[in-house]
């Protein structure tokens, strides 16, 4: 059974003529009779009483039409709705983002997104860097905001934006204390206890690898999955810590950590990824457009 089948026995339902139907549906009378007897072998039962006169539907005929129209309605719609979907009328995109990066990102360009396109649903799922990989590849996501190095490898990526990574300090650290104004190289801190994010985080990573580049293993005393409790810790003499550059801005009540110049100005790339292979709507096109015209100009 073919879909042009379907509008044919429509028409000529709707002409009871074979005739007029022929001429409504831009083709020659015996095409049609042979399409509409090709679909009653098929399907053996008869659609049509022929006469001379007149074209009427049998039983078959009514229920075969009935439910041709409803299926034709359906294709109609279908191809509606997937127009509004490509022109950005309506649709639904999945966002992944590491907590501490969406706390301080999305908040500028999801209002401008929803601007844009009032129509387009985001649905927006913060997970520990390691699970919104294995999200992003298995299409739990339509795209992620992700840091380098990705260990997944099925993922592709665009970069985005470079961000320096800093170094927090207690108030009362002697860095902070002497007033330092020249970076602080990283083999100075060997011997400092650091507060981290736990295992899993992305930056996690980070901060170990800068350590292992400079010569020694971070002695970790306090752990947590949040960086803004990773500062708090810091800020009341626990630790010291990295931090990128976007989350020195916040504000602060009371006690806040110093921030401070790393020698050679270490940075981590942030990245929007997706599935390789995967096609990027135009929702996530847009998106993905959204966030380099928001964020870039703030970065700089």
């Amino acid at each position: 059974m073919e879909f042009r089948q379907l509008l044919y026995t429509i028409q000529i339902a709707t002409e009871r003529n074979f005739s007029r139907a022929a001429e409504k549906l831009h083709i020659a009378q015996p095409s049609l009779s042979q399409q509409l007897s090709k679909l009653e072998k098929e399907l053996g039962v008869l659609l049509f009483k022929r006469s001379t006169n007149s074209v009427e539907l049998t039983y078959a005929g009514s229920v075969f039409v009935d439910k041709a129209q409803q299926i034709v309605d359906m294709a109609d719609q279908l191809r509606r709705e997937m127009e509004d979907i490509a022109d950005m009328r309506k649709g639904r995109l999945v966002v992944g983002s590491l907590p501490m990066t969406g706390a301080h990102v999305l908040p500028y360009v999801l209002p401008v997104f929803r601007e844009a396109y009032p129509d387009i649903e985001v649905v927006l799922i913060e997970e520990s860097t390691k699970r919104l990989e294995q999200l992003t590849a298995s299409g739990g996501t339509d795209v992620s905001l992700l840091t380098l190095p990705l260990e997944e490898p099925s993922l592709a990526y665009q970069p985005l934006i470079e961000e320096e990574i800093c170094l927090a300090v207690p108030p009362d650290h002697p860095y902070a204390t002497s007033g330092r104004t020249t970076a602080v190289r990283i083999s100075e801190l060997k011997d400092e206890p650091f507060v981290l994010l736990k295992k899993g985080q992305g930056f996690r990573a980070i901060a170990h690898n800068l350590c292992q580049l400079a010569g020694f293993v971070p002695r970790v005393v306090f752990e947590s999955g949040n960086i803004n409790t990773v500062q708090s810790l810091v800020a009341a003499g626990m630790g010291i810590a990295f931090v990128p550059k976007m989350m020195t801005q916040a504000e602060w009540h009371g006690r806040a950590p110093v921030y401070l110049t790393l020698e050679g100005r270490p940075a981590r790339t942030l990245v929007i990824a997706y599935r390789k292979g995967r096609y990027l709507s135009n929702a996530a096109e847009a998106f993905i457009s959204t966030f380099r015209e928001t964020i870039i100009p703030i970065s700089k």
